[in-house]
Protein backbone atom coordinates (compact mmCIF):
# COMPACT_ATOMS: atom_id res chain seq x y z
CA UNK A 1 0.00 0.00 0.00
CA UNK A 2 1.36 3.40 -0.97
CA UNK A 3 2.28 5.75 1.85
CA UNK A 4 0.12 8.85 2.27
CA UNK A 5 1.31 12.32 3.19
CA UNK A 6 -0.66 15.45 4.03
CA UNK A 7 0.91 18.92 3.89
CA UNK A 8 -0.79 21.37 6.25
CA UNK A 9 0.35 24.83 5.25
CA UNK A 10 -0.29 28.32 6.51
CA UNK A 11 -0.70 30.64 3.49
CA UNK A 12 0.13 33.75 5.56
CA UNK A 13 3.35 32.54 7.21
CA UNK A 14 6.55 34.41 6.48
CA UNK A 15 6.44 35.95 3.03
CA UNK A 16 3.92 33.50 1.60
CA UNK A 17 6.62 31.48 -0.17
CA UNK A 18 4.77 28.18 0.15
CA UNK A 19 2.13 28.92 -2.49
CA UNK A 20 4.86 29.47 -5.10
CA UNK A 21 6.72 26.25 -4.29
CA UNK A 22 3.85 23.89 -3.55
CA UNK A 23 3.81 22.12 -6.94
CA UNK A 24 7.54 21.35 -6.75
CA UNK A 25 7.22 20.19 -3.14
CA UNK A 26 4.40 17.82 -4.09
CA UNK A 27 6.57 16.49 -6.91
CA UNK A 28 9.53 15.81 -4.58
CA UNK A 29 7.38 13.96 -2.04
CA UNK A 30 5.57 11.94 -4.71
CA UNK A 31 8.95 10.77 -6.03
CA UNK A 32 9.93 9.78 -2.50
CA UNK A 33 7.02 7.31 -2.47
CA UNK A 34 4.21 9.35 -0.89
CA UNK A 35 0.74 9.93 -2.26
CA UNK A 36 0.73 13.59 -1.29
CA UNK A 37 -2.04 16.13 -0.80
CA UNK A 38 -2.22 19.59 0.74
CA UNK A 39 -4.51 21.45 3.13
CA UNK A 40 -4.50 25.25 3.41
CA UNK A 41 -5.26 26.44 6.94
CA UNK A 42 -8.13 28.85 7.48
CA UNK A 43 -8.96 31.56 9.99
CA UNK A 44 -11.03 29.09 11.98
CA UNK A 45 -9.61 28.37 15.47
CA UNK A 46 -7.36 25.29 15.58
CA UNK A 47 -7.59 24.77 11.82
CA UNK A 48 -4.17 23.07 11.56
CA UNK A 49 -4.65 21.08 14.75
CA UNK A 50 -8.00 19.67 13.67
CA UNK A 51 -6.73 18.68 10.23
CA UNK A 52 -3.66 16.97 11.72
CA UNK A 53 -5.87 14.96 14.06
CA UNK A 54 -8.19 14.00 11.19
CA UNK A 55 -5.46 12.69 8.88
CA UNK A 56 -3.73 10.86 11.73
CA UNK A 57 -6.95 9.02 12.53
CA UNK A 58 -7.39 8.34 8.79
CA UNK A 59 -4.11 6.42 8.80
CA UNK A 60 -1.81 8.85 6.98
CA UNK A 61 1.86 7.92 7.32
CA UNK A 62 3.26 11.46 7.34
CA UNK A 63 1.94 14.89 8.22
CA UNK A 64 3.96 17.99 7.32
CA UNK A 65 3.60 21.35 9.04
CA UNK A 66 4.47 24.12 6.58
CA UNK A 67 4.57 27.47 8.32
CA UNK A 68 6.03 29.09 11.39
CA UNK A 69 6.53 27.76 14.91
CA UNK A 70 2.83 28.38 15.60
CA UNK A 71 1.76 26.06 12.79
CA UNK A 72 4.18 23.39 14.01
CA UNK A 73 2.75 23.68 17.51
CA UNK A 74 -0.80 23.26 16.22
CA UNK A 75 0.03 20.16 14.20
CA UNK A 76 1.83 18.62 17.18
CA UNK A 77 -1.19 19.34 19.37
CA UNK A 78 -3.34 17.53 16.81
CA UNK A 79 -1.34 14.28 16.83
CA UNK A 80 0.34 14.20 20.26
CA UNK A 81 -2.69 12.94 22.25
CA UNK A 82 -3.27 10.01 19.88
CA UNK A 83 -2.09 6.47 20.48
CA UNK A 84 -1.07 5.98 16.83
CA UNK A 85 0.82 9.00 15.53
CA UNK A 86 2.14 9.55 12.00
CA UNK A 87 5.68 10.72 11.35
CA UNK A 88 5.99 14.47 11.09
CA UNK A 89 7.94 16.79 8.81
CA UNK A 90 8.56 20.53 8.82
CA UNK A 91 8.79 23.07 6.01
CA UNK A 92 9.66 26.36 7.74
CA UNK A 93 8.00 29.50 6.47
CA UNK A 94 7.84 31.69 9.56
CA UNK A 95 10.01 34.35 11.19
CA UNK A 96 12.27 32.73 13.80
CA UNK A 97 11.76 29.04 12.89
CA UNK A 98 13.42 27.88 16.11
CA UNK A 99 12.35 24.26 15.74
CA UNK A 100 13.56 23.98 12.15
CA UNK A 101 16.85 25.54 13.22
CA UNK A 102 17.30 22.86 15.90
CA UNK A 103 16.59 20.08 13.37
CA UNK A 104 18.98 21.67 10.83
CA UNK A 105 16.20 21.99 8.27
CA UNK A 106 16.88 24.66 5.60
CA UNK A 107 14.92 27.78 6.54
CA UNK A 108 15.35 29.87 3.40
CA UNK A 109 14.09 27.36 0.82
CA UNK A 110 10.90 25.29 1.14
CA UNK A 111 12.20 23.13 -1.73
CA UNK A 112 15.37 22.19 0.18
CA UNK A 113 13.31 21.53 3.32
CA UNK A 114 11.11 19.14 1.31
CA UNK A 115 14.23 17.30 0.16
CA UNK A 116 15.21 16.73 3.80
CA UNK A 117 11.79 15.17 4.39
CA UNK A 118 12.10 13.01 1.28
CA UNK A 119 15.51 11.85 2.51
CA UNK A 120 13.65 9.80 5.13
CA UNK A 121 15.90 10.17 8.18
CA UNK A 122 14.10 10.63 11.48
CA UNK A 123 14.71 11.31 15.15
CA UNK A 124 12.22 10.44 17.89
CA UNK A 125 11.77 13.83 19.51
CA UNK A 126 10.84 14.71 23.05
CA UNK A 127 7.90 17.08 23.41
CA UNK A 128 6.51 18.86 26.43
CA UNK A 129 3.05 18.76 27.95
CA UNK A 130 1.54 21.59 30.01
CA UNK A 131 -1.92 20.60 31.18
CA UNK A 132 -3.81 19.61 28.02
CA UNK A 133 -1.44 21.56 25.76
CA UNK A 134 1.73 20.30 24.09
CA UNK A 135 4.86 22.18 23.04
CA UNK A 136 7.94 21.34 21.00
CA UNK A 137 10.46 24.03 21.78
CA UNK A 138 9.96 26.09 24.92
CA UNK A 139 7.73 26.98 27.83
CA UNK A 140 8.59 30.04 29.87
CA UNK A 141 7.31 32.28 32.62
CA UNK A 142 7.96 35.87 33.64
CA UNK A 143 7.75 39.37 32.25
CA UNK A 144 10.06 38.90 29.27
CA UNK A 145 7.86 36.07 27.96
CA UNK A 146 5.59 38.87 26.71
CA UNK A 147 8.23 39.47 24.05
CA UNK A 148 6.91 36.88 21.59
CA UNK A 149 3.16 37.17 21.99
CA UNK A 150 3.42 40.96 22.37
CA UNK A 151 4.52 41.34 18.74
CA UNK A 152 1.60 41.42 16.25
CA UNK A 153 1.80 38.62 13.68
CA UNK A 154 1.77 41.04 10.74
CA UNK A 155 4.84 42.78 12.18
CA UNK A 156 6.63 39.44 12.54
CA UNK A 157 6.02 38.70 8.86
CA UNK A 158 7.07 42.14 7.62
CA UNK A 159 10.00 42.93 9.89
CA UNK A 160 11.21 39.59 11.28
CA UNK A 161 13.80 39.98 14.05
CA UNK A 162 13.49 43.77 13.92
CA UNK A 163 9.99 43.46 15.37
CA UNK A 164 11.34 41.47 18.32
CA UNK A 165 14.19 43.91 18.90
CA UNK A 166 11.78 46.86 19.01
CA UNK A 167 9.49 45.05 21.43
CA UNK A 168 12.45 43.93 23.52
CA UNK A 169 13.75 47.49 23.82
CA UNK A 170 10.30 48.49 25.03
CA UNK A 171 10.06 45.73 27.66
CA UNK A 172 13.59 45.62 29.12
CA UNK A 173 13.21 48.76 31.30
CA UNK A 174 10.03 47.24 32.80
CA UNK A 175 11.62 44.00 33.97
CA UNK A 176 11.03 43.38 37.64
CA UNK A 177 11.66 40.38 39.90
CA UNK A 178 8.77 37.95 40.33
CA UNK A 179 8.50 35.69 43.35
CA UNK A 180 8.05 32.12 42.17
CA UNK A 181 8.28 28.57 43.39
CA UNK A 182 9.64 25.94 40.97
CA UNK A 183 9.81 22.23 41.80
CA UNK A 184 11.97 20.10 39.53
CA UNK A 185 13.76 16.70 39.63
CA UNK A 186 15.71 16.59 42.86
CA UNK A 187 15.38 20.26 43.70
CA UNK A 188 13.35 23.39 44.27
CA UNK A 189 13.75 27.10 43.57
CA UNK A 190 11.93 29.51 45.89
CA UNK A 191 12.84 33.12 45.32
CA UNK A 192 12.71 36.01 42.92
CA UNK A 193 13.59 35.80 39.24
CA UNK A 194 12.84 37.78 36.11
CA UNK A 195 11.96 34.65 34.12
CA UNK A 196 12.39 30.92 33.68
CA UNK A 197 12.82 28.88 30.50
CA UNK A 198 11.97 25.22 30.02
CA UNK A 199 13.69 24.26 26.77
CA UNK A 200 13.53 21.15 24.59
CA UNK A 201 16.07 22.20 21.95
CA UNK A 202 19.12 24.43 21.71
CA UNK A 203 17.38 27.19 19.75
CA UNK A 204 15.39 29.79 21.70
CA UNK A 205 14.38 33.03 19.98
CA UNK A 206 17.05 32.48 17.34
CA UNK A 207 19.84 32.00 19.90
CA UNK A 208 21.57 28.62 19.56
CA UNK A 209 23.79 28.91 22.63
CA UNK A 210 21.14 29.36 25.31
CA UNK A 211 21.16 25.57 25.76
CA UNK A 212 24.60 24.55 24.43
CA UNK A 213 24.29 20.95 25.67
CA UNK A 214 20.71 20.32 24.53
CA UNK A 215 19.62 16.76 23.77
CA UNK A 216 16.58 16.23 21.56
CA UNK A 217 15.52 12.80 22.80
CA UNK A 218 16.80 12.14 26.34
CA UNK A 219 13.50 12.78 28.16
CA UNK A 220 14.85 15.90 29.90
CA UNK A 221 14.03 19.59 29.73
CA UNK A 222 16.71 22.18 30.32
CA UNK A 223 15.47 24.49 33.06
CA UNK A 224 17.02 27.98 33.07
CA UNK A 225 16.08 30.47 35.79
CA UNK A 226 17.30 34.05 35.37
CA UNK A 227 17.59 35.24 38.96
CA UNK A 228 18.46 38.86 38.24
CA UNK A 229 16.16 41.59 36.97
CA UNK A 230 18.86 44.23 36.69
CA UNK A 231 18.97 45.55 33.11
CA UNK A 232 22.76 45.81 32.99
CA UNK A 233 23.21 42.28 34.36
CA UNK A 234 20.69 40.85 31.88
CA UNK A 235 22.61 42.45 29.03
CA UNK A 236 25.80 40.93 30.47
CA UNK A 237 24.17 37.49 30.49
CA UNK A 238 23.03 37.92 26.88
CA UNK A 239 26.63 38.73 25.96
CA UNK A 240 27.75 35.53 27.71
CA UNK A 241 25.14 33.55 25.73
CA UNK A 242 26.54 34.93 22.49
CA UNK A 243 30.09 34.21 23.67
CA UNK A 244 29.77 30.42 23.57
CA UNK A 245 27.08 29.75 26.16
CA UNK A 246 29.20 30.81 29.15
CA UNK A 247 26.09 31.89 31.07
CA UNK A 248 25.33 28.35 32.25
CA UNK A 249 27.93 28.55 35.05
CA UNK A 250 27.07 32.08 36.16
CA UNK A 251 25.65 32.37 39.74
CA UNK A 252 22.83 34.58 38.43
CA UNK A 253 21.57 31.57 36.44
CA UNK A 254 20.06 28.29 37.62
CA UNK A 255 20.76 25.70 34.91
CA UNK A 256 19.53 22.11 35.49
CA UNK A 257 18.08 19.11 33.64
CA UNK A 258 14.66 17.83 34.67
CA UNK A 259 11.89 15.60 33.36
CA UNK A 260 9.16 17.68 35.00
CA UNK A 261 8.45 21.07 36.52
CA UNK A 262 5.71 22.53 38.70
CA UNK A 263 5.57 26.34 38.67
CA UNK A 264 3.71 28.35 41.30
CA UNK A 265 3.38 32.13 41.62
CA UNK A 266 3.91 33.58 45.09
CA UNK A 267 2.57 37.13 45.00
CA UNK A 268 2.20 38.41 41.44
CA UNK A 269 0.60 36.70 38.44
CA UNK A 270 3.01 34.43 36.59
CA UNK A 271 2.20 34.35 32.87
CA UNK A 272 3.22 31.26 30.90
CA UNK A 273 4.43 31.30 27.30
CA UNK A 274 4.16 28.06 25.31
CA UNK A 275 6.01 27.95 21.97
CA UNK A 276 5.74 31.70 21.60
CA UNK A 277 2.09 32.13 22.53
CA UNK A 278 0.26 32.91 25.76
CA UNK A 279 -0.48 29.58 27.44
CA UNK A 280 -2.29 30.65 30.62
CA UNK A 281 -1.15 31.53 34.12
CA UNK A 282 0.64 29.49 36.80
CA UNK A 283 0.23 27.32 38.77
CA UNK A 284 1.08 24.91 35.97
CA UNK A 285 2.70 21.48 35.73
CA UNK A 286 4.99 20.48 32.86
CA UNK A 287 6.24 17.03 31.92
CA UNK A 288 8.58 15.73 29.25
CA UNK A 289 7.16 13.06 26.91
CA UNK A 290 10.28 11.19 25.88
CA UNK A 291 10.70 10.40 22.16
CA UNK A 292 7.00 11.01 21.60
CA UNK A 293 6.97 12.11 17.93
CA UNK A 294 9.12 10.73 15.12
CA UNK A 295 10.32 13.77 13.22
CA UNK A 296 11.99 13.97 9.79
CA UNK A 297 15.25 15.87 10.27
CA UNK A 298 18.61 16.69 8.70
CA UNK A 299 20.31 14.05 10.84
CA UNK A 300 23.73 14.41 9.23
CA UNK A 301 23.96 18.06 10.34
CA UNK A 302 22.72 17.62 13.92
CA UNK A 303 25.56 17.24 16.47
CA UNK A 304 25.96 13.63 17.58
CA UNK A 305 25.73 14.71 21.22
CA UNK A 306 22.17 16.00 20.64
CA UNK A 307 20.76 12.55 19.79
CA UNK A 308 20.98 9.67 22.27
CA UNK A 309 19.12 6.99 20.28
CA UNK A 310 20.90 5.18 17.41
CA UNK A 311 19.82 6.00 13.86
CA UNK A 312 18.24 2.89 12.36
CA UNK A 313 19.87 1.18 9.39
CA UNK A 314 16.57 1.33 7.53
CA UNK A 315 16.98 5.07 7.28
CA UNK A 316 20.09 4.60 5.17
CA UNK A 317 18.00 2.60 2.68
CA UNK A 318 15.52 5.49 2.56
CA UNK A 319 18.36 7.91 1.94
CA UNK A 320 19.69 5.85 -1.00
CA UNK A 321 16.21 5.72 -2.54
CA UNK A 322 15.93 9.50 -2.11
CA UNK A 323 19.31 10.15 -3.77
CA UNK A 324 18.33 8.04 -6.77
CA UNK A 325 15.05 9.91 -7.16
CA UNK A 326 16.76 13.31 -6.88
CA UNK A 327 19.21 12.34 -9.60
CA UNK A 328 16.25 11.54 -11.83
CA UNK A 329 14.68 14.92 -11.08
CA UNK A 330 17.96 16.72 -11.83
CA UNK A 331 18.15 15.10 -15.27
CA UNK A 332 14.58 16.07 -16.10
CA UNK A 333 15.01 19.64 -14.87
CA UNK A 334 17.61 20.22 -17.58
CA UNK A 335 14.67 20.40 -19.94
CA UNK A 336 11.97 22.98 -19.04
CA UNK A 337 9.47 21.08 -21.18
CA UNK A 338 10.05 17.85 -19.28
CA UNK A 339 9.73 19.66 -15.94
CA UNK A 340 6.34 21.15 -16.83
CA UNK A 341 5.05 17.88 -18.28
CA UNK A 342 6.11 15.89 -15.22
CA UNK A 343 4.44 18.29 -12.79
CA UNK A 344 1.26 18.27 -14.83
CA UNK A 345 1.17 14.48 -14.88
CA UNK A 346 1.41 14.35 -11.11
CA UNK A 347 -1.63 16.56 -10.75
CA UNK A 348 -3.88 14.55 -13.11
Amino acid sequence: MQKRCRIIYNPTSGREAMKYDLVNILNILERAGYETSAFQTTSEPNSARNEAKRVARAGFNLVIAAGGDGTINEVVNGIAPLKHRPKMGIIPAGTTNDYARALRIPRESPIEAAKVIANGKTVKMDIGQAGKKYFVNIAAGGLLTELTYGVPSEYKSLFGYLAYLVKGAELLPRIKPIKMSLQYDGGEFDGTASMFFLALTNSVGGFEQIVPDASLDDGKFTLIVVKTSNLVEILQLITMVLNGGKHINDPRILYVKTSKLIAHPVDDKLMINIDGEYGGDAPMAFRNLKQHIEMLANIDEIPATAITSPIEDAQEDAREHFVAEMEGIAKQEKSPVNKITDQTANKE
